[in-house]
């Protein structure tokens, strides 16, 4: 699944535009990033929606952080080692644990929110997999409220230019190195030249057919450095959450977060009994590879769909309150979470994989970095803990932004003789929606919590077939190009996972028959 460039440009002939640094993604490690880059730089954020649009926006839980007297920075390093399966780079977990609260701090500095005690002590939570209570969290919107303080500050900064609605739509480069991006506003195609690129286009949920996902998080960042011959690592790792809404009809399925489970939630299953205790010694507050599972194998005991997540043993204010926005949407479902269980499954979420990097955000392109959910510096392993995700984009965007600062006096803008003339096919917007659905159908069906082989093989043999059919077609439109895209991070997901026979966290494999039960659910 290779092709250099999607669209037909000459370089010499189209609008170009110059910046120092170039970030791709909003989200909260695009603009954390931004932040933090020199303001004598001139820096362009480009955003595929609108800025809010974003898995960081979405975010529920928060952000882990050692602060309490009875937690440690090592403490936080063997919960997020244990979780990824000890498949981590300890370096980059020891990065990420030492310099969490340093960044959690200079977030409180823009006027992020976190949720504190009548005393005004901030009050932390706890997750699956963590062995102490760790999490700053703002209710339920943790995401969004880091997202308000960020995008505030940034829209404050006079080197720091945010634009919405434009698609990037290939890296530029030449002998190996990034020299900026073509983009698409509206009808117009464009380059941005630059020194530096940062790729922060966040998840790939929209490979699968269910996900927590924005609607945006079609792997863009990951297919464009591929492309560019970028080292991509990991995919076989997808995490999927266990506790989303049921909700049969939705691709897009709404999150219930691991924070109700934190503040005291029990997993049932259709028989209203408590069965994490047989799977894991943290019985609903282990880690999510398991839980996953667990509740996969007590669906398939019971051929139902879901389980359920039982609160009601809290008080019904609490519970208002500390997850106000959950409880609104469950209730447009007829659910009553004060007084009712919650049906949920798993979907996918997040993925550990992607554009390699080094403790610096530099990927194998020269001047090309990649922070948050794009890159993979091996600091989740396996398999994520949880609230880990918004600190990584956080710790890693910053010394990415680090490392440009220091290295991008000695860069010029170049302008390179590129373009692409070839000839390609039409391919109408029907047949890109029928591609994108087999894809997802296929990814849902042999590339989910439990794979095998042969689920695998079928799903590479229908991803090449219609990725075949991309490289030969071409339509100037943003639904070509996120579906070239989704149907790339599906080929890159099935041959990672093929090449490793292994289940180890969230990559689980088993032979056909054993599998034969899940298909559907």
């Amino acid at each position: 699944m290779k092709r250099r460039y999607l669209a037909n440009f000459n370089l010499d002939k189209i609008k170009r535009e110059y910046c120092d640094v170039l970030i791709i993604g909003s989200g909260v490690a695009g603009l954390y990033t931004s932040i933090n880059i020199d303001p004598k730089y001139r820096v362009i954020v480009l955003s595929k929606d609108m800025i809010n649009e974003n898995n960081s926006n979405l975010a529920q839980g928060g952000i882990a952080a050692s602060f309490s007297p009875d937690d440690s920075t090592v403490l936080h390093f063997e919960d997020t080692i244990k979780a990824g399966n000890n498949y981590n780079d300890k370096k980059s977990v020891q990065i990420l644990v030492e310099e969490a609260l340093e960044n959690v701090k200079k977030l409180m500095d823009m006027g992020v929110q976190f949720d504190k005690d009548e005393k005004g002590n901030i009050k932390l939570t706890r997750e699956g997999g963590h062995s102490k209570n760790r999490i700053f969290h703002y209710q339920d919107r943790t995401g969004k409220e880091v997202m308000r303080g960020l995008t505030k500050e940034a829209l404050k900064r006079e080197n720091i230019i945010i634009r919405g609605n434009q698609l990037a739509i290939d890296l530029l480069t030449l002998d190996f190195k990034c020299l900026g991006a073509l983009v698409k506003n509206g009808a117009e195609t464009y380059a941005i030249l630059s020194k530096a690129v940062v790729l922060a286009t966040g998840g790939i949920g929209q490979v699968y057919n269910y996900t927590t996902n924005s609607v945006i998080a079609t792997g863009d960042g990951i297919a464009m450095a591929y492309r560019a011959g970028a080292e991509i690592i990991d995919m076989e790792f997808v995490q999927f959450h266990p506790t989303v809404l049921y909700s049969p009809n939705d691709h897009k399925r709404f999150l219930i977060s691991e924070a109700v489970r934190g503040e005291g939630a029990v997993l049932r299953n259709n028989k209203k009994e408590a069965f994490m205790g047989k799977y894991h010694k943290l019985k609903d507050l282990a880690p999510r590879d398991i839980v996953s599972r667990s509740i996969f194998n007590e669906m398939i005991k019971e051929n139902s769909p879901y389980v359920y997540l039982d609160i009601t043993h809290k008080d019904a204010d609490f519970i208002k309150n500390r997850f106000p926005s959950i409880y609104q949407v469950c209730l447009s479902k007829g659910i009553d979470m004060t007084k009712d269980y919650i049906p949920v499954c798993p979907a996918q979420h997040y993925l550990m994989g992607g554009v390699r990097t080094d403790y610096f955000g530099r990927t194998s392109i020269e001047r090309l970095y990649a922070c948050g959910e794009t890159a993979c510096t091996k600091v989740h392993g396996a398999n994520r803990l949880a609230s880990n995700s918004l600190l990584e984009g956080l710790v890693f965007g910053k010394r990415a932004a680090e490392d440009i600062n220091q290295t991008i006096n000695k860069l010029k803008i170049e302008e390179p003789l590129i373009k692409n003339d070839e000839v390609y096919e039409s391919i109408d917007q029907n047949e890109i929606q029928e591609i994108k659905t087999k894809i997802r159908e296929t990814m849902g069906r042999n590339a989910f919590i439990v794979r095998s082989r042969e689920g695998l093989n079928e799903a590479l043999h229908i991803t090449k077939k219609v990725s075949e059919r991309l490289k030969n077609c071409s339509e100037d439109s943003k639904a070509f190009y996120e579906c070239f895209n989704i149907a790339t991070v599906a080929y890159l997901i099935i041959q990672a996972a093929l090449s490793r026979e292994e289940s180890i966290g969230s990559h689980m494999m088993i032979n056909r028959e054993e599998s034969k039960c899940l298909i559907g659910f």
